[in-house]
């Protein structure tokens, strides 16, 4: 059996993101740094990941373009046990509700386990967050609820919007402001609908775009450097048996990996389209992709180009 991929992780404390494996019960984690050379190349046949820690017991095969990675068995059996499909009410943990910022108009709320903390902002490739409140699950879901019904923010956000946002943001002190301005609408709240179970915590903008590499830095090449030098950005579509995905990494957020593939530009591997395939180095003197493609918010699609 061969260890597969899990997708990209944050762990937290890290400085970093990381790749997960799995190979039957075992699992383990490959730390990636920025500035450095990143490939592989896939064989074989996507199958199903699998769920909660489970192999798919048929084995069943997925398409390249599905970034759940599960056959539809497993993603049920998945949804059962997520705390987001209200299925676990009595969930003794202390929650944490969200208030994140992913780009210009484009913000969410949201909760995650206290124990977790920042990591389910990384993963979703939030660049600033703040903590609204804190307390039990259903007092976290309910003020969920009331958040987005009183405010008119959503609780989840296409990751395609989030994507085409991120290689040209405003500056930090343009970014903290909107959401300062939303926590402030959510805090008026108080006492107007927010569950009184929750306590409120007070606002501290926490900005990723540094811990991402998405903005400009002194002597090293960023997702903006390389975009700006390059042209059009592509991402990954799906892979293929013998394709191949090579470059520098240059930057990470929430699923994505960015590579400066030279000639080529600026390339983005959703890591959630690599989990059930095969994987093996991309070899020697490999750049670029041979996969297929699309230009980020282009919808173009295109051949592999290596």
């Amino acid at each position: 059996m061969d260890w597969q991929c899990t997708g990209l992780r944050w762990p937290e404390g890290s400085d970093g993101p990381a790749l997960g494996w799995r190979k039957g019960a075992r699992t383990r984690a490959s730390a990636l740094a920025y500035g450095t050379e990143f490939g592989f190349r896939a064989s074989g046949e996507r199958r199903c990941s699998g769920a909660r820690g489970n192999a798919c017991p048929l084995g069943a095969a997925v398409p390249a373009g599905s970034t759940g990675g599960r056959c539809p068995e497993c993603g049920r059996l998945d949804r059962a046990y997520s705390v987001a499909a209200d299925t676990v009410p009595d969930d003794p943990r202390t929650y944490r509700v969200y208030l994140a910022w992913f780009g210009p108009g484009m913000v969410k709320v949201g909760i995650t386990a206290e124990e977790r903390g920042a990591a389910r902002l990384r993963e979703q490739g939030a660049v600033v967050f703040s903590w609204l409140g804190r307390g039990p699950l259903m007092a976290a879901r309910r003020a969920e609820e009331v958040l987005r019904a009183a405010l008119g923010v959503p609780d989840r956000i296409p990751y395609a919007r989030k994507r085409e946002v991120r290689t040209a943001l405003p500056d930090p002190a343009e970014r903290a402001a909107e959401l300062a301005e939303l926590y402030g609408g959510a805090a008026a709240l108080e006492g107007a609908g927010l569950p009184e179970a929750l306590e409120r915590l007070p606002f501290t903008a926490v900005d990723h775009a540094e811990v991402f590499r998405l903005g400009a830095g002194e002597g090293r090449t960023t997702a903006a450097g390389a975009t700006a030098r390059s042209g059009p950005v592509r991402a990954v579509a799906g892979l293929v048996d013998g394709g191949a995905v090579a470059g520098r990494l240059v930057a990470a957020a929430g699923p994505d990996l960015h590579l400066d593939a030279g000639a080529q530009g600026l390339v983005i591997v959703d890591t959630r389209l690599m989990t059930g395939w095969t994987l093996s180095a991309a070899g020697a003197g490999a750049a670029g992709v041979s996969v297929p493609t699309v230009v980020v918010g282009g919808g173009a699609a295109q051949d592999g180009l290596f």
